[in-house]
């Protein structure tokens, strides 16, 4: 019963987030009801209430380290924008042509994201195409294939995804034989959606309307320092985690505090009205807290199927069904797209030991592979995704309509690749 409770809570609140524009609710309050309806349905069946209560607060360590390290990420990207760092970056972007144009910005996305991660770069790179193309209707269907690349260019790095860096830390796979052996099939999987794309693509991307730089609301020094120590910060959080053991969040607020001193001595001998949204308290004021709140709540009510044991069973179900292990990766690659693929690949790692499949094997390859790229396929199907959704509006139907098939066949290309490259 309690079971069959949770599914309907999940289905129904999953239903409301895709139908926001149609039932004109903001995403955020059914996430969090969802979230909170799925908490107390389990402890109200529990015999243990402690227990319950233990389990949530382990969980909300774990979440409150994604949201602290999203709000960190949104505020130093804000900040670089509201110092005009990202015009460095677009006045010398000259391509007009939209296929160039959208080759160009998938293959950044894609390395960038193998670097930082596919959160990060995702927020990052939707600002660049927020001063690329100034018109939103044009500017959503290259965020879509931002979110396919930031998956895609993650998958193949332990540092790019969180389900990958989770397999590496697990002992499941080792640094160099992950990036040789993934790289190419993660690659195909974003250069078919844009082949494809392509096809289609034609036409010039309206002209940018360029500030004079008197209009421009930092000087040139100010722009490019905050450009360079932020994007820098960014860059050094991997290294941070990799040299301290701390979690992501730890280097993310570490570099937020950083560029808060950084900005107050660079504006230090200004008044309060001049600087105005230089500072980190307008970039705090400004990011898009919604998002973050859909975060937690999406976050909750996952944490909650894991913690009854749901979805380690619907691991365990699919195990004994399926059988064929490329069969079973591709079909976790594609449940991520709607349940959270951190709890999917944490059952795995639960269920088959390195006995069972060595290090660096198939199984654990390919795991990786399908978690990290098979979320494109929904817009609520990874984290960047999900970013994207709250950052540029992006429509749950829009996405499914123009970018699901997209996600689908450059996953199953690079599946296929990483398939052939293993028995060759």
């Amino acid at each position: 019963m309690t079971t069959t409770l949770l599914i309907a809570i999940f289905v129904i609140g999953y239903c409301a987030i895709t139908l926001e524009h149609s039932i004109k609710i903001n995403k955020a309050a059914p996430a969090l009801l969802t979230g909170i309806a799925c908490w107390v349905v389990y402890v109200l069946s529990s015999t243990d209430t402690h227990a319950v209560v233990e389990q949530l607060q382990s969980h909300m360590g774990e979440l409150s380290g994604i949201l602290f390290f999203l709000l960190g990420a949104m505020v130093i990207v804000e900040l670089i924008d509201a110092h005009d760092g990202f015009d460095i970056i677009t006045s010398r972007i000259r391509l007009q042509g939209k296929m160039r144009l959208m080759w160009l910005v998938c293959l950044v996305t894609f390395f960038l994201s193998a670097i930082l991660d596919n959160l990060t770069t995702t927020i990052v790179m939707i600002s660049v195409l927020r001063k690329l193309i100034t018109h939103k209707s044009e500017r959503l269907f290259f965020v879509g294939l931002t979110v396919i690349a930031a998956n895609a260019g993650g998958a193949w790095s332990p540092m790019g995804d969180v389900t990958t860096t989770m397999l590496w830390i697990g002992g499941q796979l080792t640094v160099i034989p992950t990036i040789t052996e993934l790289f190419l099939p993660s690659l195909v999987c974003i250069v078919v959606p844009l082949g494809i794309a392509s096809v289609r693509m034609r036409g010039l991307v309206k002209p940018m309307e360029h500030r004079a730089l008197r209009e421009l609301r930092s000087s040139v020094v100010e722009r490019r320092t905050v450009f360079v120590l932020g994007i820098g910060v960014l860059f050094l959080v991997p290294v941070f985690k990799t040299v301290t053991g701390l979690p992501p969040f730890m280097g993310m607020l570490f570099g937020l505090g950083f560029m808060w001193v950084l900005t107050e001595l660079l504006h230090g001998g200004k008044a309060e009205s001049e600087k105005g949204i230089l500072s980190v308290n307008h970039a705090i004021r400004k990011i898009d807290t919604p998002s973050i709140l859909f975060f937690l709540g999406i976050l909750m009510a996952i944490s909650a199927l894991e913690s009854t044991g749901l979805l380690h069973h619907i691991a365990a179900w699919l195990e004994d069904a399926v059988g064929n292990v490329v069969l079973l990766g591709l079909i976790i690659g594609l449940l991520s797209a709607v349940i959270d693929n951190v709890p999917l690949v944490a059952a795995a790692q639960g269920m088959y030991t390195l006995d069972h499949f060595t290090i660096d094997s198939f199984f654990w390859q390919f795991l990786a592979y399908c978690a990290g790229t098979g979320g494109s396929a929904l817009i609520v199907g990874s984290a960047a995704g999900v970013a994207a959704m709250g950052l540029e509006g992006v429509n749950f139907f829009w996405y499914l309509r123009k970018m699901s098939f997209l996600a689908v066949a450059g996953y199953l290309a690079g599946a296929m690749v990483y398939v052939l490259q293993r028995a060759m």
